[in-house]
């Protein structure tokens, strides 16, 4: 853990006596400042009166520890204070984590294509929290162990579940593999085992600041395996009486869920024109009893009406977004998507199907490096609208830490409401947007984001085929910008693909903000983008740089503005 930093002390809290002059009378609170100044050779000021009744006293930038001493020393020596104390720092503990492959994980942090996790874990981390995987089980991880509470095996058929006996208290992942292809059904391919719930878990609560592996979006928050997909996937009666047990429900001859989950992840589903009736009293039945279901949308860049779970009511449905803040290429799209989170691209649309040809913008997760059977715990990179719902349970498990009182309903209310839009593409509907961890849990404890704000309201026309700017000057902030500078953009423009959006800072360093695209047709550019401008100098003028790269449609900067 990092030491906090040694700050001076300024000033000094005094609190006085009931009864005298200096406990409710400014001036008689100024008059004995500035005869302890005297007393000391310090220059002391009386500042203001806390809501305490304490008064605030300045003691100067230039004060020494000696100095504060002798002050302090001063007051204590006073029959009519009743105490002193210095006016110390404090500092926000979400402290970047020191796990070994964090910076891997865009996912979490980086202004496009992240989800502004970090931002969040001043408020919450996820603490008293249970969040059910409803999945493969559990491959046994050092970077899970410490956050996971027991669980159960629902596959009710003993081959499927390759563990010889069917349903018992025992997650263990024993291995998803298929030896041979048509093995589960036609069209089906030979496989190695994916440990797929292993990897969702760690996107969820993998431990953090433990200098190893990956961080957790939820960290503070415990996972829950419920085994439901073996060889060749699972049936939605055990998934659906899995959902009713980790929900706390009643399932006929299996033990109550000693730890009921308030939240639960499917990363899973399977093609249907519509929601199967045994899910939707399954998920009905959960959400009564208080817990959010979150859906990956699914795989297979079509319509997500025609997949369940993705489909019931009831469900954050989530898409897939990639690491330019496009929909991911495979992601499910439609009307029925509730919102959109990271899932990655370990290879582009074009290349050969079951290769991996960038890793590093898939989603980094927790895995084990066994072929068939478990062996060694690693690390790989997945993409998938599996990998999106698990970034969307953890922040649903934040926001459930932060605020208990919060309803399902609520919870999926508040993280679409603080989405948001997609800086690249998405062609047949990404919901809401992209979800924002730390706007949503601010907006439900009610703690806005602080800082020094700019803007400037004074509109540019865009005209097609054109660059233009709009400035604004940053005073009064000294050294540099922060790591997660606020650009607030609005711009209206119909067919907002046309427009590339720059932020541009004061030695001409440009941040892109937006990228064209011509299948975007959509109107106006609305959003918050959260820019690392620690390089640069806050003071300043800084510019708003935006780009027609068409012609038929035009617009202008209707205002924006910087948030320090």
């Amino acid at each position: 853990m990092a030491a906090l930093p040694s700050a001076p002390v300024e000033k000094v809290i005094v609190t006085y006596k009931s009864r005298t002059a200096e406990a409710t009378s400014n001036t008689a609170a100024k008059s004995d400042a500035a005869a302890k100044g005297a007393e000391t050779g310090e220059k002391l000021a009386f500042e203001r009166r806390l809501a305490s009744g304490a008064a605030l006293v300045d003691l100067g930038a230039q004060a020494t520890k000696q100095d504060v001493t002798e002050v302090m020393a001063a007051f204590r020596a006073d029959p009519e204070v009743a105490s002193v104390e210095p006016d110390i720092r404090a500092y926000a503990m979400a402290v970047t984590p020191n796990d070994t492959e964090y910076a891997k994980q865009w996912d979490l942090f980086e202004p496009t294509g992240g989800m502004n996790v970090p931002g969040a874990w001043d408020k919450t981390t996820g603490s008293g929290v249970t969040v059910a995987v409803i999945d493969t089980g559990y491959a046994a991880h050092s970077d899970l162990s410490g956050n996971t509470v027991s669980g159960y095996d629902f596959i009710s058929s003993s081959a499927d579940a390759r563990d010889g006996n069917g349903r018992d208290a025992d997650p263990t992942d024993e291995g998803d593999w298929n030896a041979t292809d048509g093995e589960c059904g036609t069209g089906s391919r030979a496989s190695n085992s994916s440990w797929h719930g292993t990897h969702v878990a760690g996107t969820i609560a993998a431990t953090t600041h433990n200098a190893k592996g990956v961080a957790g979006v939820a960290y503070g928050a415990k996972v829950q395996h419920v085994r439901v997909l073996g060889k060749c996937g699972g049936s939605s009666s055990d998934i659906a009486d899995a959902i009713t047990w980790a929900s706390g429900g009643s399932v006929p001859g299996i033990a109550a869920n000693p730890n009921p989950a308030k939240i639960i992840n499917m990363s899973l589903g399977g093609a249907s024109s519509t929601c199967p009736t045994v899910y939707k009293n399954a998920i009905d039945g959960a959400v009564a009893r208080g817990t959010t279901v979150v859906v990956a949308a699914g795989n297979s860049n079509a319509n997500a009406s025609g997949f369940t779970p993705a489909n019931c009511a009831n469900v954050i449905n989530v898409a897939s977004t990639s690491r330019e803040g496009n929909r991911s290429y495979y992601s499910n799209y439609g009307t029925i998507i509730d919102v959109s989170a990271p899932g990655g691209e370990t290879r582009r649309s074009t290349d050969t199907p079951g290769t991996v040809t960038t890793p590093e913008n898939g989603i980094l997760s927790t895995l084990n490096s066994g072929t068939t059977t478990q062996s060694l715990e690693n690390y790989k990179p997945y993409q998938g609208t599996s990998m999106a719902a698990p970034h969307i349970a953890g922040l649903a498990a934040l926001l459930e830490s932060a605020k208990p009182t919060l309803t399902p309903a609520e919870i999926e209310s508040a993280i679409k409401a603080n989405a948001r839009p997609l800086p690249g593409t998405c062609s047949g509907g990404c919901g809401a947007g992209i979800a924002d961890a730390a706007k949503t849990v601010n907006a439900v404890t009610g703690s806005p984001s602080t800082g020094t704000s700019f803007s400037n309201a004074t509109n540019v026309t865009i005209s097609d085929n054109t660059t233009v700017t709009s400035s604004i000057s940053v005073t009064g902030i000294t050294g540099n910008a922060p790591a997660a500078l606020k650009v607030d953009v609005d711009i209206k423009h119909t067919w907002r693909g046309d427009l590339v959006v720059d932020l541009v800072a004061p030695d001409g360093t440009a941040y892109r903000l937006k990228n064209s695209s011509s299948s975007d047709s959509a109107d106006n550019v609305l959003a918050t983008y959260t820019v690392d401008a620690s390089a640069e100098t806050a003071a300043g003028v800084w510019k708003l740089q935006v780009r027609d790269v068409a012609s038929g449609d035009t617009g202008y900067i209707d205002s924006w503005g910087l948030t320090f």
